[in-house]
C-alpha cells in the first residue's frame, strides 16, 4: 500500500496543528506534560523534567520519519499559544490510533473535538482504513468527544491499558472507539 505523507501543518477554524520540534520541549513541559491533573487519564507517565519531554519530541521526530505522520502540537490560531497535542500513532500502513491532551486552561472550549476532527481528515487524506482511540471507562468527557467526531464505541477492553498517573502497575478497562475511513 502506497503511503502519502501527511502535512506537517494543518489549520482548522481556530487551531494550528503542527509537527513538533525538540525546541518545543520547555513549553510542552510547562503547559501540559508536567501537570498531574492533565496527565491523569493518559497512558504516558507525567514528565518530571523538560529533558523527558525532549526525549518524547525526539521520538516524535522518529515517528514522522518512519510513518506518514506522527504527533502534532495544537496551537491557537488567534494568539499562537500552545494548547496541547494530538496526532497519529501507526500500527500498520492502514491502521493508526489517535488521541489528544490539552492544557487545563484549554479544557471545555471544543478544542479537543476540533483537533480530533482534523486527525480524521488527515487520516482520510493519507488513505488510512481504520482510525481508533482508546479511552479510560471513567473519562466520559473524552468518550463524548469521540462520539461527537463520528467514532463508534466498539466495546470495552478489560484490564487493557495502564494509566501510570492514575493507577500505576494496574491495567485499567478502556473503551475502544473506531472510525472506518474507506
Amino acid at each position: 500500500m502506497t503511503r502519502k505523507k501527511a502535512p506537517e501543518r494543518v489549520q482548522t477554524e481556530r487551531l494550528i496543528l503542527r509537527r513538533p520540534t525538540v525546541n518545543d520541549a520547555s513549553v510542552v513541559f510547562e503547559r501540559y506534560a508536567s501537570d498531574v491533573e492533565v496527565s491523569r487519564y493518559l497512558a504516558w507517565r507525567l514528565h518530571d523534567s523538560a529533558d523527558m519531554t525532549r526525549q518524547f519530541l525526539e521520538f516524535s521526530d522518529t515517528e514522522w520519519q518512519r510513518w506518514p505522520a506522527g504527533p502534532y502540537l495544537i496551537e491557537s490560531r488567534e494568539d499562537g499559544r500552545l494548547l496541547g497535542g494530538t496526532g497519529l500513532a501507526f500500527e500498520t500502513s492502514y491502521r493508526a490510533s489517535t488521541g489528544y491532551v490539552l492544557a487545563r486552561d484549554a479544557w471545555g472550549m471544543g478544542y479537543a473535538t476540533e483537533a480530533v476532527r482534523a486527525m480524521v481528515d488527515v487520516s482520510q487524506a493519507i488513505g488510512l482504513v481504520r482510525l481508533y482511540a482508546l479511552c479510560h471507562v471513567d473519562h466520559q468527557k473524552s468518550a463524548r468527544v469521540l462520539e461527537k467526531t463520528g467514532f463508534t464505541r466498539e466495546g470495552v477492553l478489560h484490564r487493557y491499558l495502564e494509566f501510570p498517573n492514575l493507577a500505576p502497575g494496574s491495567p485499567s478497562d478502556v473503551f475502544c472507539f473506531a472510525r472506518l475511513l474507506s
